[in-house]
């Protein structure tokens, strides 16, 4: 077998989504699993909609997920440029060959004819495409003599090149979705190089593939209409091709984890004011919209069927229908993030509007290894009970076959566990080290000794790392905010002598620690008669001023002695004030 070589080709147009990183984290997997390489190739001939920030985005976003290229811009290679962009002299020959095959055709038609072409077909009820059967039609060097064509493009006219696309039935074959067959006849004539002197998507990435030895091309769904074609340029330039996986897209989360009785109505009302924005001639009929969401969300359960069109509805009924699956239902879209208030990429990306500006999961709070894992099962399962897999051990475990043909639903829910697990087995030094940027940025300056230990306590009830901050406040300053409605319930004026004893004789250990403190509390309960249910809650409150939170024990040996004792007469003498 060939040695594997796979590569990760994004376009630099924006904030790269969490499925891109699915797609680099398969591939990354598969390089590993294989002994192969693992390639990062930036595709950046769309130059209308190059963003000049995103390819450090791409490889920053790559880095904070563990993800490192083999080969790529920033790390070089034998096989470069990896930038599309320097290798532009790279596809004319390729072009030429192509056109000297007769593979290929060059095209002077306007964008204003082309336009032209498709209104015209459109009032005829008929469809538009430049195929087999229009192209004799068209403005190209099929209809204009080759005397023509060499003058045109001598005076400085723009043309573009376009494969032609033979008459057959072609069978290609998938490694998830297996064997398919499509007709070609029915293919459109891609553009295969543009106007400007760059390359399209479709001849740039076959012809890198081939030079840069891609034994298996690994990419979203999105992509399976463009492999007919890709097959076909591989078959005219007399290249084998490399084997091709189409992954199953990621999508919306289920409206039932997070349409509910409580949030039912604020989505009715998100849906309808969404629906008006996109449908303005329907804003005179606000409150007939308003009611019918409300209707369709009464069972989210059968929401699917529910939303299915009948034929004696109203042209209202149907337009709110067809919007509310393409919002509840689908692949999952960067707006998602905005509306169900979760990250959809991995880091935040600050965009020219705050429309275009999103959170990144890095910035939620959420820990690289969790990420990776969670996203690995969006789509693909490892055939056992595990969930809980190192970079290493999901690379070893890792194969192809077991990607399903299905799309994901994005679980954020799934996604908090995930980093939950991942912070409860994470080393309290690595988790200090971390966190230490965020409770600087919050204002807090714990040593690094003490802010361990607050981890140790508080790691198995935090889901993100910003929970940390709220919940290792009492902690951190003795400004608390206490729960005067406990206090009023729980506390009694007689209890302050005891309470000052339990003060004093704590204050007395030479071992303060969770052992001792809890031999002696329970001592002190015995002795004096008291309840658990009246003396725990109090203790809890006088040290953090909350009535939940961890071990009064591990509370109280993370404080030390000092502020016990500090906070335990603070604690005390407002007890008696409030009650």
């Amino acid at each position: 077998m060939n040695k594997v070589r796979v590569r990760f080709a994004p376009s630099p147009t924006g904030a790269l989504h969490i499925g891109g990183v699915r797609t680099a984290l398969y591939n990354y997997l598969f390089a590993k699993k294989m002994g192969g390489t693992f390639i990062l190739r930036i595709e950046d001939t769309d130059q209308k909609r190059y963003v000049a920030e995103a390819e450090n985005y791409i490889m920053e976003a790559l880095k904070w997920c563990g993800i490192s290229p083999d080969e790529s811009p920033e790390t070089g290679g034998d096989f470069g440029p990896y930038r599309q962009s320097d290798r532009k002299e790279v596809y004319k020959k390729y072009v030429d060959a192509l056109l000297e095959s007769g593979n290929a055709y060059i095209a002077f038609d306007s964008a204003e004819a082309l336009d032209e072409k498709r209104q015209a077909f459109e009032k005829e009820g008929r469809t538009f495409t430049y195929n087999i059967s229009t192209r004799q039609e068209m403005d190209n060097s099929i209809s204009n003599t080759a005397e023509q064509v060499q003058k045109r493009i001598a005076a400085g006219e723009d043309y573009v090149v376009r494969f032609m696309m033979p008459d057959e039935v072609l069978h290609f074959k998938d490694i998830i979705r297996g064997e398919m067959t499509v007709n070609t006849a029915d293919l459109d004539d891609k553009v295969l190089f543009k106007s400007d002197g760059m390359p399209t998507y479709h001849l740039a990435n076959i012809v890198d593939d081939h030079l840069m030895e891609i034994s298996h091309v690994i990419r979203g769904e999105e992509w399976l209409p463009s492999m007919p074609l890709h097959v076909l340029l591989y078959r005219s330039f007399g290249w084998e091709a490399p084997e091709f996986a189409h992954l199953p897209l990621i999508l919306k989360p289920n409206p039932a984890s997070y349409i509910t009785k409580r949030s039912r109505q604020e989505f009715a009302g998100q849906f309808t004011d969404g629906f008006l924005t996109a449908h303005p001639e329907f804003l005179e009929q606000k409150s007939k919209v308003t009611n019918f969401v409300n209707q369709l969300l009464q069972d989210i359960k059968s929401l699917t069927d529910r939303l299915k069109i009948k034929d004696n509805e109203s042209n209202l009924q149907k337009a709110i229908k067809t919007y509310l699956k393409g919002v509840v239902f689908g692949k999952l879209s960067k707006r998602d993030g905005d509306r169900l208030g979760m990250p959809v990429f991995p880091l935040a990306w600050k965009g020219e509007t705050e429309q275009n500006s999103f959170t990144g999961f890095r910035e939620f709070g959420f820990m690289p290894e969790a990420v990776n894992n969670f996203l690995a099962f969006l789509g693909w399962n490892p055939g056992t009970e595990q969930e809980i897999f190192s970079l290493d051990e999901l690379a070893e475990a890792f194969t192809l076959e077991h990607i399903g043909k299905s799309g994901a639903r994005f679980d954020f829910n799934k996604a908090k566990w995930y980093n939950k697990q991942y912070i409860m087995a994470t080393d309290n030094e690595v988790l200090a080290n971390l966190l230490t940027p965020l409770f600087q940025n919050a204002g807090f300056y714990p040593e690094l000794d003490y802010l361990e230990r607050i981890c140790g306590l508080l790691k198995e009830r935090v889901t993100v790392l910003p929970d940390f901050i709220e919940q290792a406040r009492p902690y951190l300053q003795r400004d608390l905010k206490y729960d005067e409605k406990s206090i009023a319930k729980k506390w009694k004026k007689e209890y302050h002598p005891l309470f000052g004893q339990l003060a004093e004789e704590l204050s007395s250990l030479e071992d303060f620690s969770p052992a001792l403190i809890e031999q002696t509390i329970e001592a002190f309960m015995k002795k004096n008669d008291l309840p658990m249910g009246d003396v725990f809650p109090l203790l809890r409150i006088a040290l953090s001023g909350m009535m939940h939170g961890p071990a009064v024990f591990d509370m109280m040996e993370v404080l030390g002695k000092e502020e016990v004792i500090q906070r335990m007469n603070t604690g005390i003498n407002l007890f008696n004030e409030i009650s």
